[in-house]
Parts: structure tokens; sequence; C-alpha cells
């Protein structure tokens, strides 16, 4: 007899400020043990494209595992209302809360807060507003918005080398520092929200008792190792009595790609390194 096939997702609108909505979707925890809640915080402009399938693949096993997982489009991103060019990093975050409460509401156990790439940064800078401890899952993440943003930058340069700007136009970054919105690979980004990200770092929430930090990095080398340029921050987050575990496997670099590549060590390596934080009492019988 063949398995049975996992639930699909409930996809809803979440409301927001200004009669708008965000997209969102909710993995329902599967079986008798429910294990926590997971929040999922995508990444930058074109990176949430690129990393949806895998995303999708991840929260279907957490929920198998017995995880409520929810993922939202934020402001202006994916299939939610706004644009992308009225987006600031404080709208994303006040997404963030609402959507915190909105799967505290539907589903209990330890709070999960899953980032990816940029996305990291906003689980961090949520864990440090909410009135209950956390864990955090971080994949691929970047140690700063200030990096996040060069990253980004640099294709709008690249545009420019490739002659689709004029000869001594300003760069990216002087624009926005003159208050101006820049165009960059079909998105419009701010001044608001490039200020916002900007000053963004991983810095461990000063909570009672410190979590868990579980950082997953993807290499496509042979024997995969997390880069030297965390070592930093992953010091402060055990200066803090985090619980870090840091971890690099093989893989391709997904986020950058059109969405067909498969990370099949990445998702173990999430579910075992979730599976080793003590579960809470089996869920009550409906």
């Amino acid at each position: 007899m063949s398995p049975s096939r996992p639930p699909l997702p409930q996809a809803f609108f979440l409301p927001a400020d200004g009669g708008q909505q965000r997209f969102c979707l909710f993995h329902p925890p599967q079986g008798t043990q429910h294990r926590g809640r997971v929040l999922y915080l995508h990444p930058f402009a074109e990176e949430l494209n690129s990393t949806r399938r895998i995303v999708a693949q991840q929260a279907r096993a957490l929920a198998q595992a017995g995880y409520g997982v929810l993922q939202i489009d934020l402001l202006g991103c994916g299939d939610s209302s706004g644009d992308f060019a009225d987006a600031t990093w404080a709208d994303w975050l006040r997404d963030a809360q609402q959507a915190h409460a909105w799967l505290s509401a539907h589903t209990s156990g330890p709070l999960w807060l899953w980032g990816m790439r940029a996305g990291a940064l906003l689980a961090t800078a949520l864990a440090h507003t909410l009135p209950e401890p956390a864990h955090l899952l971080l994949w691929q993440p970047v140690a700063s918005g200030q990096q996040m943003l060069q990253q980004f930058l640099r294709l709008h340069a690249a545009g420019q080398w490739l002659g689709s700007g004029s000869a001594g136009a300003p760069s990216a970054a002087q624009a926005l520092a003159q208050g101006r919105a820049v165009d960059i690979a079909g998105y419009t980004l701010s001044p608001a929200l490039a200020d916002g990200l900007g000053p963004a770092r991983l810095q461990p929430p000063a909570q009672q008792p410190p979590g868990r930090l579980v950082w997953l990095e993807v290499s496509s080398q042979d024997s995969p190792a997390v880069g030297p340029a965390a070592d930093k921050t992953l010091a402060a987050w055990r200066t803090a009595d985090w619980q870090v575990q840091a971890q690099a496997v093989q893989g391709p670099a997904f986020w950058q790609t059109v969405g067909t590549d498969e990370a099949p060590a990445l998702l173990h390596a999430t579910l075992a390194a979730l599976a080793s934080t003590p579960s809470p009492s089996p869920s009550p019988s409906p």
C-alpha cells in the first residue's frame, strides 16, 4: 500500500495595516506529536522566487515531522499586496510580528524562526522584539544588511557596465544617498528600505533562556565547511550562551538560479538539527 499523500498547505491572506493583505501558506503539523512552531521569512528580491521550491520541500518535511510551519510573503513581495518600492524594513518587521501572532494562535510548542539569506536578518530582528524565547534556523545567512545591499547593488553596476546605463551616471549607492530610488533587476529599491536594511546585524537576542542557533550553509565543494566570515558572528552568539550548531552541506547555490535545483543534504541537515531539540509532550487528541 502506497503511503498517503501529505495534505496541501492552507493558503490564506493575513490582514495587514491599511487594508492590505499578506499572502500566507500554513502547513499544519501532522501526527500525534506536535513538536513546535516554525515561522519562515524569505530572502530579498528575486531570491524569493529562486528559493520557493526548496523552501516548500522543507516546509512539507517539517510539517510531516510534527511542526506547524507558516510562510508569509512580506509587503510588496510575492503574492502579497503593495509594491516593493513602498516597502520599508519596519513594514517587514511588522509583517513578521503579525505572522508570529497568527502562528501562535493556531499551533503551539517551541518557536523556531527560520530565515533564508536576508530573511535571517529579519528573523533575528524579530526575535529581539518577541515576548517569548525563540530558536533560530538560518539558511545561508548574510552577516549584515550592508553586505546584502552591496551584493544587490552590484547587479546595478553590472547593468551599467553592460551598457544599460549612461556614462557618468551616479552609482546606485550615490542615488540612494541622494534620496532617490533605484531600479535594479526589476525591483525598485527605495532609500527607506535601504536605510532600514543596511544597519541590520545578526546579533543574539538577550532572551532568557538563550535558545538554539542552527546555522546552515551550502557549498559546491566536495568537503564543505562553514566560511571563515561567520566565525566572529558565531562567537558572539556562543558568548551570549546560545547553543550554536554551524554546519556546511554540499549543494548548489539555489538562491541564485531559476528554481530547479535540489538540495537534499540541506533538507536532511535541517530535520536532523531540529530533531535534536527536546520535544514537548504529545498533543492532546481533538
